[in-house]
């Protein structure tokens, strides 16, 4: 049955290469990598499960899982913004434009 898993697992992270391969959009793009990641953190615990050793493994599928939603939060805000924010330039807002 785990093996069975592993292989619907296998297939969808496929499919959600797919689409981060062909997008349409960017924000397509951000979301299919971000659905890859969240399966390999359930391979990673379902292949651990499999070889017996589920504690180790774990500790490895949390911490794929901290630097995946860092990295989901950094490319959406550099896709919004265009930095991440280290130049020190302010961004002005339309309002404050039109008093200028």
């Amino acid at each position: 049955m785990l093996t069975l898993i592993l292989l619907v697992l296998l297939v969808s992270m496929a499919l959600a290469l797919l689409r981060a391969v062909k997008g349409p959009t960017v924000y397509d793009r951000i979301l299919a990598a971000n659905a890859f990641s969240t399966k390999t953190v359930l391979l990673i615990t379902a292949l651990g499960f499999l070889v017996g050793e589920a504690e180790y493994y774990i500790d490895i599928a949390l911490m794929y899982t901290l630097v995946g939603f860092i990295a989901t939060v950094a490319v959406l805000k550099v896709s919004e913004f265009g930095n991440l924010g280290q130049s020190g330039a302010v961004r002005s807002t339309p309002a404050e434009q039109s008093h200028k």
